[in-house]
């Protein structure tokens, strides 16, 4: 809807193509780190927040930019808010691409959104995702399955990569990492309370947790309560530059998430040879098998998570091979360089339906 970094990712990649792209967002952001070669389209659709009663006049604005500029295709997503303005157009070939969210969370708002989706489904030419799990959700809401193409995002293999090399001892504490954003989706309040367990009877494990976020108070106080916040460290929101050194510098990444299509952290930390410890929700079971590149728990449940990262300290002697599982993992299926390919071969037969 702004611009955030998966936005960059792409459009930095895409400028290195020979097409020409336009950018058009529907609610204004810093375009600082904007590649050069994409040109910016200012509308009136980003003047404010994205409100329902305003689709006509995002329809109406759309309909003008497409008419000025005569594109080839108009790429865009989420569904229910970029996705049905553009179909509301009715522009032909749109290739609709899912952020994950939209099909795992927000379809089931109510009725509203169920019929949104569906709607702007069955009238998209083609439809990309990064799982799976997002595919099989598009076309039971009327996606047709022939003209679908599934690529995780994937990430820099060069910069997310392993610091250690495979077979380094692993020293006390045990450094436990998570960087998903402090609200509800990503379960972040289901790790404390399972990580104040674990304290109790290691007191010598350590938390690493990155970010913030509307839960922020809730989760501090259950850290503090339980007497456990003292092997906790808060760093704050961190660079994209840097985040690398704190994956290297954990011995285990935790993910909670409630919801998600394929995490684009899940495969940074596989990239730096993490072993994972995620939430047993469909797309994670797509990257994660149990004991070989890392381990499931029941989603939600905090005594389960609780009883994995004991197991994780007593198989301390595993996380090693399992390092290098993760690692193998993302070089073959999470690397963005080659997966950025499917999204110009999702190009090219959009534009034969059309």
């Amino acid at each position: 809807m702004g611009y955030s970094p998966h936005d960059h990712r792409f459009l930095s990649a895409l400028a290195q193509t020979e097409h020409k792209i336009y950018f058009v967002q529907l609610e204004k952001a810093d375009n600082a780190n904007l590649p050069a070669q994409i040109e910016l389209v200012d509308w009136e659709g980003c003047a404010r927040d994205f409100r329902w009663r305003d689709v006509p006049n995002y329809t109406r604005g759309l309909a003008h930019l497409i008419d000025k500029i005569q594109p080839d295709i108009l790429h865009t997503g989420p569904i229910q808010t970029l996705g049905l303005i553009a179909v509301l157009t009715k522009f032909k070939p749109l290739l609709m691409m899912s952020w994950g969210f939209d099909l795992m969370e927000d379809v089931h708002r109510n009725l509203w959104w169920k019929y949104i989706t569906s709607y702007v489904l069955k009238r998209s030419t083609f439809f990309i995702s990064d799982a799976q799990v997002t595919r099989n959700k598009a076309i039971k809401y009327g996606m047709n399955p022939l003209n679908t193409i599934v690529f995780p995002w994937g990430v820099d293999l060069d910069h997310f990569s392993p610091t250690a090399p495979v077979g380094a001892q692993y020293t006390a504490p045990l450094q436990l990492f998570c960087n998903r954003s402090w609200e509800t989706r990503y379960g972040v309040d289901v790790l404390a309370k399972a990580f104040v367990k674990v304290a109790k009877s290691k007191p010598n494990t350590r938390l690493n947790l990155l970010g913030g976020g509307s839960q922020g108070d809730a989760i501090r106080q259950i850290l503090e309560k339980r007497g456990a916040i003292d092997q906790v460290q808060f760093p704050g929101f961190i660079p994209q530059k840097d985040l690398p050194r704190y994956y290297n510098e954990a011995d285990v990444y935790i993910s909670p998430s409630h919801v998600d299509g394929s995490s684009v952290s899940l495969m940074e930390a596989m990239g730096c040879g993490l072993p994972c410890l995620v939430s047993d929700i469909p797309a994670n079971k797509e990257w994660v098998q149990e004991g070989e590149n890392g381990w499931l728990f029941a989603d939600g449940d905090a005594d389960a998570l609780a009883k994995k990262i004991l197991h994780v300290i007593e198989n301390r002697d595993t996380l090693d091979e399992i390092g290098a599982n993760a690692r193998l993992i993302a070089e073959k299926r999470a690397d963005w360089q080659k997966n950025f390919k499917k999204l110009l071969v999702a190009y090219e037969r959009t534009m034969k339906l059309n």
